[in-house]
This record gives structure tokens, C-alpha cells and sequence, in this order.
């Protein structure tokens, strides 16, 4: 009888875990490699907490986010660099709805380096890394960056130059920054998820960024901080706005969104690289999670729209142990009543 018991409870948890397994809510999602260690930790997390909705994200680039979500493969993208009006457009066309904006974090972009015998952390001008990023500085000691690293001893090696070779938000912002600084970057590059490179090797992802400088002396490219921070990599000070030479940190990202913050548009589409502030970090973005104003599927519209709402609340609190800068208070009010747009 006993046995007959166990055999039957037994059966009973074994019938449960199958209900449970067929009654998960899968949502799909793909886009930026920026936020990609955030959206990580966000997604076990919110899955501990409740166990029947499943986020599953690849971690493809933004501009595979953009075009995924777009064409309807995925239930929601994520972006670092906002969509334009012209690719609003074809979403509208092609789905017959709109996209919203949905900002998630803030993070930074940093000048990273390897270069043998060099352990000290690097101060970049604004000039001398467009002018690295245009081909025009192609040696470690080259005034441009000599004058602005006194005492150390750089080498006459070449530079060896590391750019992201997929549609990528990381580049958006890099790109939207040396727009800014330098109007022949402007002109001859301009700003964007993917852009012609004057000069370079491409890596897929910041992780395959972060891989070909670590294994190339002499190399010189852009990563997500976090990306940085996690491979043990150096990555120096830029010059802001103000002339203070800013190494990034949650307090830099944090201060460089703080004027956005305030005037944020409707749609959160914003650039805050740049930015004015003494102790701005320059190379700073909001990074977005691209989610269709209409659902067909009710189920999925309201789980979407629960881990927004916990997103922006309890998910924040996860944010500085892996190197990103929560959003500001101003942001997430705006952000709380945008959610209801979603239908």
C-alpha cells in the first residue's frame, strides 16, 4: 500500500512538471550585445519569480534586433541606438502597428587597448580618436595622443585598429559620439548600427571585439565597459565636453544622462553622448528594448508588459554590480505610464 503511494505521488509531481513545462510562456527576443549581461541576469530572474514566463534572448547585434522585430521573428528587440524614422516606417508598414521605445539601462562605451609594456591607463582627446577611427593617427606615439600622455613611454608601433563587423548599437554610439566631435567623421562616416569603416579588422559582438584586441599587440578598439571590466582589459579617460579627462564609471553615465532625463521626449528616443557636464563621461547611451504597440497574443502582450513593469522597478537593482548606471527617477515615471500603450 505504501509503495502504491509513492508510486502515486510519484506520478502525480512527474504529471505536474509536464503541466507546468506546457503551460510556460515563451517569449522571444533578440538585438544588442551592449545590454546582453543585463538582459542575462534580468531574465533568470524574473523566470525564479515567476516560473511560467521564459525569456529567450540572442544576444545578435541591434541592428539583427531591429530587423527581427521588424519582420516578426521575434516578440520584442533591443537596440542601443534608437530606431530612425525611416525604419519606424517600415515596421508600420510591414506590421501594421507601431513600435515603442522602452529604455532599460544606461552603459558606456570605452577605448580599450593592448599594448606591450604599457600598463598605464591611457587619456584620449576627442581629436585623436577620430583621428585614429579616420586612418590618420596610425602610430602609438603620435603627438595626439603622446601630448596627452605625459611620462608614458609609447611605442613607434602601428596601431592596429579593432571596429565591430555586425550592425551594432556598440557602434551606433561610438559613431553618434565621433559624429559629434569631428565634422569630417561626419561627413565621410556619419553615425549608424553598421557604417564603412575607413580602416580596420572587424569582430563579431563585443565579445569578439574584446577577443581580437586581447590577442593582437598593439591593437586599439571600442567596447561595452562591462565587456572591459570582464576581461581584466584597460580602457582609458576621454575628454568631455568640459575638458576633464573622465574614465567611465556609474557616476559618469549617470551625470551624462542627467539632462536628458529631464527633457526625455515621449518616444525615449534621445543621444546623450557628448554631453555637457563637468563630470559627464562622453561615450554614454541609454540602451531600448523595441516592443510592438499590438499583440495577437493577449498571453504574451500581459507578461511583456509584467516584466516591463518589474524591469523598471525591482529589475534596477541589479543594474551597478555588472557596470551599468540605473535609469533616472524621471525616466521610469515616463516609462510606467508608456507601458499602458502597449495593447
Amino acid at each position: 500500500m505504501k509503495r502504491m503511494a509513492v508510486f502515486t505521488l510519484g506520478v502525480l509531481a512527474l504529471g505536474a512538471v509536464l503541466w507546468a513545462g506546457q503551460n510556460t510562456l515563451l517569449i522571444n527576443g533578440a538585438g544588442a550585445t551592449f545590454p546582453y549581461p543585463m538582459y542575462s541576469k534580468w531574465f533568470d530572474e524574473y523566470h525564479k519569480k515567476f516560473p511560467n514566463v521564459q525569456i529567450n534572448y540572442q544576444s545578435i547585434g541591434s541592428g539583427g534586433g531591429i530587423k527581427q522585430v521588424t519582420e516578426g521573428t521575434v516578440d520584442f528587440g533591443a537596440t542601443d541606438g534608437p530606431m530612425n524614422d525611416e525604419q519606424i516606417k517600415s515596421f508600420q508598414d510591414k506590421r501594421g502597428s507601431g513600435i515603442l521605445h522602452f529604455p532599460t539601462v544606461l552603459g558606456a562605451d570605452v577605448p580599450t587597448y593592448n599594448i606591450p609594456g604599457v600598463s598605464a591607463e591611457l587619456n584620449f582627446t576627442p581629436e585623436a580618436l577620430a583621428g585614429i577611427f579616420l586612418g590618420k593617427i596610425t602610430k602609438w606615439n603620435d603627438p595626439s595622443i603622446a601630448g596627452a600622455n605625459k611620462g608614458v613611454n609609447l611605442p613607434a608601433n602601428d596601431i592596429v585598429l579593432v571596429h565591430r563587423s555586425d550592425g551594432s548599437g556598440t557602434t551606433y554610439i561610438w559613431t553618434d559620439y565621433l559624429s559629434k566631435i569631428s565634422d569630417e567623421w561626419k561627413s565621410k562616416v556619419g553615425k549608424g548600427t553598421s557604417v564603412n569603416w575607413p580602416v580596420g579588422l572587424g569582430g563579431k559582438g563585443n565579445e569578439g571585439v574584446a577577443g581580437l584586441i586581447k590577442q593582437t599587440p598593439n591593437s586599439f578598439g571600442y567596447v561595452e565597459l562591462i565587456y572591459a571590466v570582464q576581461n581584466g582589459m584597460p580602457y582609458g579617460r576621454v575628454k568631455n565636453s568640459s575638458g576633464a579627462f573622465i574614465k567611465a564609471d556609474l557616476a559618469g553615465v549617470t551625470a551624462a544622462a542627467a539632462g536628458a532625463a529631464k527633457d526625455m521626449p515621449e518616444d525615449f528616443r534621445v543621444s546623450i553622448t557628448n554631453a555637457p557636464g563637468k563630470t559627464a563621461y562622453p561615450i554614454s547611451s541609454f540602451t531600448w528594448l523595441l516592443v510592438p504597440q499590438k499583440f495577437q497574443d493577449a498571453g504574451k502582450r500581459d507578461a511583456l508588459k509584467g516584466f516591463l513593469k518589474w524591469m523598471v522597478t525591482d529589475g534596477q537593482n541589479y543594474t551597478e554590480a555588472l557596470s551599468y548606471a540605473k535609469l533616472p527617477k524621471e525616466v521610469i515615471e515616463k516609462e510606467k505610464k508608456a507601458i499602458s500603450n502597449i495593447q
